[in-house]
């Protein structure tokens, strides 16, 4: 019996032991079925018992390993090089025990971010405005391409950088595609198709965010013309039990009063909003901490954005907070001035034209940057233009040019360069004439011009050669010029490859948003 009693107290002893040994894990982004970035030292960490060895060993070079010892909390980190394109491959990682990554690829990954228009899916959803591209049943249909791979960031908010996100890569597949962002895939088939190598995606985006929520708070406090946002979220902070008890009294007697009749109509549609939640998706950081942070330092090759909805109305402070941000993400993952190529809003009633000149700006500011305009593809009535396909086109423009070194490719419509003053006319030269400018369907369209009084009026416009000459009878003394400068333009100034002119002004006189913070 005795016997019996010491081996049963042995096995208790082993099993505890063991259960407070940790296993080693992997954040989700390294798992079966990703796509490592070719040719590069890429790195991968994870968790272990504090000065446990961790082995990593790949396939396309097996007898080589790679070694790393857990820090006394419990991180590691390892850098190996990758080969140039091809797989599958499978990778061992083991410590007390052992991981086998399968069916991994080496290619090109592109992290895809922003806002509603870049969360917006392929397929459709029923009551959902910013799910379904044009003629998304046939697209879906097609959209079989395994060497693509996709990787979605769930939507998660955090007060401080986190270690790990929730996510999974995946085969593009028709089941695959329909939840995942349109900009994206369509940047990365024509990646795919040009290249023929494989292509992973990963998607982190929420509709409805600012610049600042995909921001560290360091470098929003390191700006004076950002650090107001800050002293706004922290006013937010403190106020916000106050608020909501009032937010609450004021729900029960809304309530009550559509109960009893008091309230009718389109009122009693129309509950009470409550106030903004301190880790609400809109607020400051909160997604660099839960869905950019926890992604450093996976090797990528450059990122594609699409956001500035949510900043339209601060669009002068946007100048600087966008910058800031790439910067900020260029800084963490410590890859260099990676590619950082982002979409010009299109026209919508909502959107301020400064918010486009603001995007304008950081193109000729920030290097390697590259800005996909899209005045012809938009919507009035809808933010989420459905024709992501021209969207996913123009950026992949981009990189084939600037990162991939295609010549002879044309990638930007017509950018304002400068003006000239002669008498009664104002000329306007640009970069990006490709081929020559052209007029759509008639005389030049949404040029304005003004003197020294700043009153804009209709101007006529007319090509000259790679200039545009601008004039008005009833501006005698013209001194600025803008194109396409309002809400809802519709401009017909292409280069002849058919890529739209930016909208500009010559000008810089305060705008609507000037000093809004």
């Amino acid at each position: 019996m005795k016997k019996y009693y010491f081996l049963f107290i042995a096995i208790l002893f082993a099993t505890l032991f063991t259960g407070l040994q940790a296993n080693v894990t992997l954040p989700s982004i390294i798992s079966n079925n990703m796509v490592l970035q070719q040719n590069t030292t890429v790195t991968f960490w994870g968790w272990a018992d504090a000065g446990e060895q961790v082995t990593i060993t790949a396939s396309w070079n097996s007898a080589r390993k790679v070694y790393a010892v857990a820090d006394a909390k419990g991180n590691w980190k390892a850098n190996f090089i990758t080969p140039r394109a091809g797989g599958p491959f499978k990778i061992t990682i083991k410590g007390k025990n052992k991981i086998d990554l399968t069916n991994v690829l080496t290619g090109e990954v592109w992290l895809c971010s922003g806002q509603s228009n870049m969360q917006f899916t392929m397929g459709r959803k029923e009551k959902s405005w910013r799910t379904g591209v044009l003629n998304y049943e046939k697209e879906i249909a097609a959209a079989n391409y395994p060497k693509i791979r996709l990787f979605q960031v769930d939507q998660k908010t955090a007060a401080e950088p986190q270690k790990d996100v929730s996510g999974k890569w995946t085969e593009c597949t028709s089941a695959t595609v329909y939840d995942f962002s349109a900009v994206a895939y369509y940047f990365g088939r024509e990646l795919h198709r040009k290249l023929n190598v494989p292509i992973g995606l990963i998607n982190s985006s929420w509709g409805g965010t600012p610049a600042e929520s995909w921001t560290r708070k360091e470098v929003i406090e390191s700006d004076s013309i950002c650090r107001p946002i800050l002293a706004r979220y922290d006013q937010g902070v403190k106020d916000y039990p106050r608020l909501y008890k009032v937010y609450e009294d004021t729900l029960a007697k809304w309530k009550k009063d559509v109960a009893e009749g008091r309230i009718t109509g389109d009122q009693a549609k129309k509950a009470p909003q409550a106030p903004m939640k301190p880790l609400d998706s809109k607020q400051p950081c909160v997604l660099y901490n839960a869905m950019i942070a926890p992604l450093i330092p996976y090797s990528i090759k450059g990122v594609i954005w699409y956001q500035g909805e949510q900043n339209a109305q601060r669009a002068w402070q946007y100048r600087k907070l966008f910058p800031n941000m790439i910067a900020n993400w260029r800084s963490d993952w410590k890859e260099g001035n990676f590619p950082f190529y982002f979409v010009q809003i299109a026209p919508h009633r909502s959107q301020n034209p400064e918010i486009r000149e603001a995007q304008l700006m950081a193109l000729r500011s920030v290097p390697n940057t590259g800005m996909a305009v899209i005045t012809d593809s938009g919507d009035s009535l809808n933010i989420h233009p459905l024709n992501k396909e021209v969207v996913g086109h123009r950026l992949a423009l981009w990189a084939f040019a600037k990162t991939y070194g295609f010549k002879n490719l044309v990638y930007s419509g017509p950018l304002y360069k400068s003006m000239k003053v002669e008498g009664n006319k104002i000329i306007i030269s640009f970069d990006y004439v490709d081929g020559g400018l052209v007029a759509k369907g008639g005389a030049l369209t949404e040029f304005t011009i003004a003197g020294e009084d700043r009153q804009f009026v209709p101007a006529n416009a007319v090509i000259s050669g790679n200039n545009v000459v601008v004039s008005s009878p009833s501006v005698k003394n013209p001194v600025a010029v803008r194109f396409a400068w309002k809400y809802v333009p519709k401009p017909n100034f292409f280069n002849k490859v058919g890529l739209p002119a930016s909208p500009f002004r010559t000008d810089v006189w305060p705008g609507a948003t000037f000093g809004r913070l």
